[in-house]
């Protein structure tokens, strides 16, 4: 009982702070996000960023899946390897993980109580104003991985990258996924501005590993490097992939890389997954290359049990319930692609809820005409946006939706009037994606 208060309590302090993941539209500036007090927190915590071997993910779109394949190929490769994502599903001890495994709750409450007279120092001074929740989060995912002795560090950024918290260490290798318009109040409304901040992670000297870009933010990246004389090798020109079979379980392909070819499997579902396999093979012959034991074998067997939940999940089979983190117009498109390619069904049902700072007349224009009917909803992020918003987005393209006033409801209703040979498609945000696949998990066990 006494540690479950501990928890608690740590986890009321983490939160006590700014958290910039509940607030849209926050200016991204340095004043806001100054590097400056994380890199003090750090130094006085004896810079355990730089106790491991880095792998730094940057981009809009699959960083947290080429982040988790990484991380899985490591560890597979018999390397001890901590992961650092956001945002979480269920619990905050998902983002920082170590082969997998979450950090315990008294781990957390211990690191909680030793970072905490620095915070409150760093906080108190103010010189470079307050550290905020993830900054917070990202120090102590740093000491965790030091204390715990792990030989490799994946890191994905949380916003952005100039100016994001995990933009300290020195990475052996930088990866760019795909970057398309998203956060335009906060990152800048053309892909050229959004480049920038993602090719922010770029460090003098380095290897850069990209996604096949749009060619403004190709260009952009490619400039950056050549400023740092950083090497950059372009998935999709440099690397490629090429699709085989697939099923509800999953789909193989092989990639050329530089190194050799590999014929690969994975859990996951969709042509994006592939990009994003690719995108992890190549940072992994980077790494193979300064000395990693990572070999076709660990890619294989580390790529073949990837978790990545909430991105195209299947939920249930009749009907096929799907969830999906699809949370602006291109990843809207790429998972309508995914749908018409690995689902067969009558009718589709779509359940929408995305929040407040998002291109929602984008993704709608992608995903409604695909869907016989839409249930709009809200998620219990302060950030969701409200379904009469939605609604009247809807409305504006001559499409009539039911408005629900929460995730359990907007999927009872969808269940209620799908058959057996009906796909549901809850999509959106994250957040959405999370309280469907609790409500499923709560139905299924009562």
């Amino acid at each position: 009982m006494i540690q479950a208060v501990e928890y608690q309590r740590a986890l009321d302090y983490i939160f006590s702070f700014t958290d910039y993941e509940k607030m849209p539209g926050i200016i991204y500036t340095s004043a806001n996000y100054d590097l400056r007090r994380m890199q003090e927190l750090l130094e006085s915590s004896g810079n355990p960023h730089q106790a491991a071997r880095s792998v730094h993910v940057a981009g809009t779109k699959g960083k947290g899946s080429a982040a988790a394949m990484i991380a899985a190929v490591l560890s597979a490769s018999g390397y001890k390897t901590g992961l650092f994502t956001s945002p979480h599903l269920h619990d905050l001890r998902e983002r920082i993980r170590i082969d997998g495994e979450p950090i315990s709750e008294e781990e957390l409450a211990l690191l909680v109580e030793g970072l905490r007279p620095r915070i409150d120092a760093i906080n108190l001074r103010a010189a470079h104003g307050q550290l905020t929740t993830f900054e917070i989060l990202t120090a102590l995912a740093f000491a965790f991985f030091e204390r715990s002795q792990v030989d490799f560090q994946v890191l994905e950024v949380g916003l952005g990258g100039r100016l994001d918290a995990t933009n300290l260490v020195k990475p052996e290798v930088c990866v760019i996924t795909s970057i398309s318009l998203d956060h335009v109040e906060v990152l800048g409304d053309s892909l050229a501005q959004i480049a920038a901040e993602k090719a922010g992670i770029i460090k003098p000297g380095s290897t850069v590993v990209s996604s096949p870009q749009p060619a403004e933010a190709a260009l952009v990246v490619e400039e950056v490097c050549h400023k740092k004389g950083a090497a950059l090798i372009k998935v999709g020109s440099d690397i490629t992939w090429q699709r085989g079979e697939a099923s509800l379980s999953g789909q193989s392909f092989t990639v050329k890389g530089r190194a050799g070819s590999y014929y690969l499997t994975i859990p996951l579902l969709g042509d994006h997954q592939l990009e994003n396999a690719a995108v992890a093979v190549a940072a992994l012959e980077v790494l193979a290359g300064r000395g990693a034991k990572v070999t076709a074998e660990s890619l294989a067997t580390g790529l073949a049990g990837v978790y990545w939940p909430g991105r195209l999940q299947i939920l249930l089979r009749q009907p096929l319930l799907i969830a999906d983190g699809a949370h602006n117009a291109d990843s809207a498109r790429r998972l309508k692609a995914a749908i018409t390619q690995y689902f067969d069904f009558q009718q589709s049902i779509l359940i929408l809820g995305t929040s407040a700072d998002k291109n929602v007349a984008g993704i709608v224009a992608e995903l409604a005409p695909l869907c016989h009917r839409v249930i709009v909803t809200r998620s219990h992020h302060p950030r969701a946006a409200a379904p009469s918003v939605l609604e009247a987005e809807l409305a504006r393209q001559g499409i009539k939706a039911e408005m629900t006033p929460s995730v359990p409801s907007a999927v009872s209703s969808a269940l209620a009037m799908a058959g057996e040979k009906d796909l549901i498609c809850a999509t959106g945000s994250l957040f959405v994606v999370a309280e469907v696949i609790e409500y499923i998990r709560e139905r299924q066990s009562s």
